[in-house]
């Protein structure tokens, strides 16, 4: 687990907000994806800002096409194959959690394999595995840039 130089924030938001200790594996899989989410959301912001000052509709269009279900379960695909087990296991409890929510304008396996990225992504998140979600996430994004080069977008 690695920290950045300088300044802890991650203890200092615990310390600051009397987070308690909490034991990830008690998280049920659709917590994990309701964080996952965020964090994975915050990344492809972050990446999308880093291309420059934009009108923010076009800010959201960037964001939009990466973060739709459809995307996460494509990114999902090529990333399965380097998971350790423990990954995998979580991967899979987030894709198999029953969700309330339908899945709008997306296929339902799309949609349950998006939710198992989130539930990886989440878990990381709360393990504080920085390295790994951005070692994960730039594999799949990778492979998304490829299949946009294929369609020649």
């Amino acid at each position: 687990m690695e920290k950045s130089i300088g300044f802890d924030w991650e203890s200092y938001m615990r310390r600051e907000f009397e987070m308690k200790e909490v034991n990830i594996d008690s998280y049920s899989p659709l917590t994990l994806a309701y964080i996952g989410d965020s964090v994975y959301d915050l990344i492809i912001k972050s990446l999308v800002i880093n291309e420059g000052n934009k009108q923010v509709k076009k800010l959201h269009q960037e964001t939009s096409r990466m973060v739709q279900a459809s995307a996460q379960s494509e990114m999902m695909r090529v990333i399965q194959g380097v998971l350790t087990e423990e990954e995998h296991a979580v991967y899979r409890r987030g894709r198999n959690a029953k969700s309330v929510s339908p899945a709008r304008n997306q296929s339902l396996t799309d949609y349950r394999r998006a939710t198992g990225f989130e539930a990886l992504i989440g878990w990381l998140y709360l393990k504080s595995d920085w390295k790994r979600i951005i070692d994960l996430v730039k594999i799949g994004l990778i492979h998304l840039d490829e299949m946009d080069a294929e369609k020649g977008e």
